[in-house]
């Protein structure tokens, strides 16, 4: 049975933007088979499930196919299931739809905000 590196696998199935983001998400314990964390070396199977902790999300994914290098958008979405539980989903949704998944405009010209408009900008965020 063939078994690939976690971070390898996160990285070619285009879960993770780069190999470094994958580890790094691996050492900060935000990656785990079934409930415990796993380090970047960690050795996975097909069919095991993997819990990734992703921008506040919390995504499941199950291995139908292990590969090692990566490959395109289409080819990478054959080799797992997204088997997220759908509050999930609908939360993720809800939060890219309502335009929070989207950068922050400012008028142009305006610059980089004062420290006063900062501590603004961060009060009238935590208030929502």
């Amino acid at each position: 049975m063939q078994k690939v590196r976690i971070d390898k696998w996160l990285w070619s199935v285009r879960l993770f933007k780069s190999r470094t983001i994958a580890t790094d998400a691996c050492k900060a314990g935000r990656v785990r088979i079934g409930e415990e964390p796993v380090k970047p070396s960690s050795l996975w199977s097909e069919n095991e499930v993997v819990l990734l902790k992703k921008d506040g999300f919390n995504f499941q994914y199950r291995a139908l196919q292990l590969i090692e290098k990566r490959v395109g958008a289409p080819i990478a979405v054959t080799c797992y299931e997204d088997i997220t539980p759908e509050t999930e989903k609908n939360k993720y949704k809800a939060w890219f739809l309502n335009g929070t998944g989207t950068a922050e405009i400012r008028e142009k010209g305006a610059g980089r905000p004062t420290k006063k408009e900062r501590r603004e900008i961060d009060s009238f965020k935590e208030e929502e």
